[in-house]
């Protein structure tokens, strides 16, 4: 008979009748089982009690909640303690009671039931045996460098030991995560079976067999697979990853760096001087203010987004079971496949079924690359195929929850579709408008329920991208925003909520970039400089190429459309455009032509013609300065939109930028930024800019209050 011997809101402990203990992980007051220093206390004690009690063969680790360990507690990690020699030498000591473990003589086996991240893999790899359920919704890995950390409970040190220099140094670089099946053949675990009662079978079985295991780390005949640090893999894999890491990261994210050099310095050295120096790198990595923004925002103010944080209160959950589609391009037939992926009905509608069902193929087309991947199944592609109705007839639209309006970006033509379609929609139902530009209270005079009209902004491609943003125009209810988060959040997206503006929030900001790109080459920056700052101080791509992405063509006429009469810098760059798209005949990507040449080889370059057009100086302008403007840009006209009102929140801010723009992540997003520079360095560089380069650089004078009282966003 099994007899519980220890429990409380942590684990519990019990030794059957055969001397099997198991101590299983059971947080009851999280809903994930997380990694934390009272966590390791409490295990290390009942462990040790385990090792000590002669009637216990082995220890099984399992758990209670449907994952295994989900990683470190991220409260406790966005919050770190002031005393940083304490929380070194609270490592050190959990160091110590790990190594004690694993070389007691006593088998500790982890029975993985669920996904296993981070300190919840590294609590595995402290045991002698891994074995996981072969369940796909299972992961398995260390992904701490994602938040701008590193492995810091052993995780550097084990996993080299276990799989090679090589393979541990590219999974924990790149924070890679694996299905059971895949972890097993990379050798992150030993063994999978099919269900529970096998897991805890096979366990038992290898206790038994085992009675006296040696961790391969304290084991002087194991052989590191391809060889140590001074083997040529070894070597191979530190000079390439150098430059490999540099080339990716930039510099940027100390956590990677700090990761690799834990591997490096380590693995010279016994295993306890490794731990060692692995915790004093992941101090240095845990106090830096990149893995402090990247958790800020990058994980939780993300996760909130996702869940809808943004909703106003007090309405019901408005559950879309059909939305219509006005517009079958590329915007509408990804807004037909995000929706009909997670199950729910759609029409999609244009001119002609014809070219609904071009919009319909789009789906297919994602939906066969699933298939070939193995994600889905071909049954699943037909059920969601069979969920999009094609059609050219408004009338088909009568019975929707939601219609979302992806017609080109032309007032006249939204107002006409507008009003077509909501003869049919059920007055309490919501209509919306995919635009990027075009204000929503001006879309919705076309409308008889301005209170029911929002604007829903998608990025393009909507099955890749994640933000949505959320327009309020001057007569959107609150019903109508709570119903539009409540579709963004039922499709997987990130919203966030922004009033009303030529723009909006994203669109605005984004144009500084592309802008500030325009006007360096104008002013005489090489454009191969231009580009690769802009992606040496984290951005995805240079403002040139973006430029030929959007379409030189189509930024002019946005310029030719808004009747403001222009100033200097509005005018120079109008010239710059209009020369490239119309005088040099260079409208962008689409025509294969624009500041970039695009052969039929696919690689594209610089257009040589360039230097000729926009003669250029080397020594004009420094990187650094460059690479200021750029970014410093995006977060001053993010400021103003949070002043004018645009923005509810800097943090509303924060995930728009790195969710809708791809503002750099280690910055923590436009606002975190202007922290992580320091508010009074920020408006002394733009102070600086805007003497030398123009007004837009003037700095509003609420936020040069906050550099003079030395306030923060955060």
């Amino acid at each position: 008979m099994e007899s519980t011997t220890i429990k409380n809101d942590l684990l519990e402990y019990a030794i059957d009748a055969d001397g099997f203990a198991t101590i299983t992980i059971n947080m009851v007051n999280e809903p994930t089982n997380l990694f934390s220093i009272d966590f390791i206390q409490s295990y290390l004690e009942i462990a040790q009690q385990a090792v000590e009690n002669p009637t216990v063969k082995g220890v099984i680790v399992t758990s209670a909640h449907r994952d295994f360990m989900a990683g470190a507690d991220l409260k406790f990690i966005g919050n770190p303690p002031k005393n940083k020699e304490g929380l070194f030498k609270d490592i050190l000591n959990v160091h110590k009671g790990f190594r004690t473990l694993e070389q007691a003589g006593k088998p500790f086996v982890a029975a993985i039931n669920g996904t296993a991240l981070g300190g919840g893999y590294e609590l595995a790899l402290t045991c002698h045996h891994r074995i996981a359920l072969s369940k796909p919704s299972i992961k398995i890995g260390l992904p701490e460098v994602n938040l701008g950390l590193l492995p810091g409970g052993g995780g550097t040190q084990r996993l080299s030991y276990l799989i090679g220099i090589p393979k541990a140094t590219t999974y924990i670089l790149q924070g890679k995560q694996f299905r059971p099946t895949q972890a097993l053949s990379e050798g992150f675990i030993d063994q999978v079976v099919t269900d529970q009662e096998a897991l805890i079978a096979a366990a038992k079985q290898w206790i038994l067999k085992n009675s006296a295991p040696i961790q391969p780390w304290d084991d002087k005949r194991y052989k590191i697979p391809q060889g140590g640090l001074m083997s040529k893999s070894g070597a191979d894999t530190m000079i390439g990853g150098i430059g490999n890491l540099r080339k990716k990261t930039h510099g940027n994210y100390p956590g990677a760096q700090y990761a690799m050099a834990c591997i490096h310095d380590g693995m010279l050295l016994p295993i306890d001087r490794g731990l060692e120096i692995e915790a004093r790198y992941f101090i240095k990595a845990f106090y830096s203010k990149e893995a402090q923004n990247l958790i800020r925002t990058g994980f939780f103010a993300i996760n909130e987004a996702k869940k809808g944080k943004v909703k106003p209160k007090g309405f019901d959950f408005y559950t879309i079971n059909k939305v219509g589609i006005l517009g079958a391009g590329m915007m509408g037939a990804g807004i037909a496949y995000v929706s009909a992926r997670v199950g729910m009905d759609v029409v999609l509608k244009d001119t002609s079924v014809e070219n609904a069902e071009k919009g319909k193929a789009y789906s297919e087309k994602l939906l066969q690359k699933n298939v070939s991947k193995g994600r889905i199944t071909p049954e699943l592609l037909q059920q969601t195929l069979d969920k999009i109705q094609t059609t050219d007839q408004t009338k088909d639209m009568a019975d929707c929850d939601l219609i979302i309006e992806a017609v080109y970006e032309n007032p006249e033509l939204k107002a006409k579709v507008t009003q077509e379609t909501e003869a049919y929609l059920n007055p309490k139902k919501i209509f919306a408008s995919n635009t990027s530009t075009i204000p929503i209270t001006l879309l919705a005079k076309a409308s008889k329920r301005p209170e029911n009209f929002i604007g829903m902004h998608f990025f393009s491609p909507v099955d890749k991208m994640p933000l949505v943003e959320l327009i309020v125009g001057k007569e959107t209810s609150d019903y109508a925003v709570a119903a539009a988060v409540d579709y963004v959040t039922q499709i997987g997206k990130i919203p966030i909520v922004v009033n009303d503006s030529r723009g909006f929030f994203t669109s605005r900001v984004f144009s500084t970039f592309t802008r500030e790109g325009a006007l360096l080459l104008h002013e005489g920056v090489p454009p191969a400089v231009i580009e690769n700052v802009a992606k040496r101080v984290g951005m995805p791509v240079g403002p040139l190429a973006v430029t030929d992405e959007v379409s030189l063509s189509l930024a002019l006429n946005v310029m030719d459309a808004d009747q403001k009469e222009r100033g200097k810098t509005a005018q120079t760059l109008y010239e710059l455009l209009h020369k490239m798209a119309v005088d040099l005949g260079r409208p962008g990507k689409k025509a294969g032509k624009g500041f970039y040449e695009y052969p039929s080889d696919g690689h594209k370059h610089l257009w040589a013609g360039l230097k000729e057009h926009f003669p250029s100086d080397p020594d004009y302008l420094d990187a650094e300065t460059v690479g200021k403007r750029i970014l410093h840009i995006m977060a001053l006209e993010s400021y103003r939109c949070l002043e004018e009102g645009v923005l509810n929140s800097p943090t509303d801010g924060d995930v728009g930028s790195l969710t809708g723009f791809g503002f750099p992540p280690y910055t923590g997003g436009v606002f975190s930024y202007i922290d992580y520079v320091g508010i009074r360095e920020f408006v002394e560089d733009c102070d600086n800019f805007a003497s030398c380069y123009g007004p837009r650089f003037i700095v509003p004078e609420s936020l040069r209050e906050m550099a003079v009282n030395q306030e923060t966003f955060y």
